[in-house]
């Protein structure tokens, strides 16, 4: 899963709007929905607002997926 699908599947989950999501994360609109939209790839730093404001890893929010040999 890209991680704007993981986006919208996180807000979706949450029954989040997107200026919820924007606003929590301290984010115009227009670049959250960039980013949910894949048309940008965000920062470090907005990733790691994202994660946390999900309460979920990294490796989770971009979804990352180990090789089984490494579980």
């Amino acid at each position: 899963m890209s991680l704007s699908e993981q986006l919208l599947q996180l807000r979706l989950d949450q029954h989040l709007t997107q200026p919820e999501v924007a606003a929590a994360v301290g984010l115009s609109l227009r670049a959250y929905q960039n980013y949910e939209r894949g048309l940008r790839e965000p920062k470090t730093t907005v990733l790691i607002a994202l994660a946390d404001f999900y309460d979920i890893s990294l490796d989770e929010l971009v979804g990352r997926e180990w090789p089984k040999e490494l579980e």
